[in-house]
């Protein structure tokens, strides 16, 4: 698995429990888990500098 970005979601996180220890869960069982052993969502505490807002505008009015 290539990651093209940083962002390991709990989909990618239960790929990877997949392939490592041939165990599957659900994204809800694995969140569980993760939070139990203590893990929570990581987010950024301040916007990159670099962060475009028009060329963010002007994507998202693409798609």
């Amino acid at each position: 698995m290539r990651l093209s970005d940083q962002c390991w979601t709990l989909a990618r996180v239960a790929e990877i429990v997949r392939r490592r220890f041939g165990v599957e869960y659900t994204l809800a069982g694995l969140d569980l888990l993760l939070h139990r052993i203590g893990w929570s969502v990581q987010v950024p505490s301040r916007k990159a500098a670099e962060r475009d807002e028009a060329k963010i505008a002007a994507w998202k009015d693409e798609h």
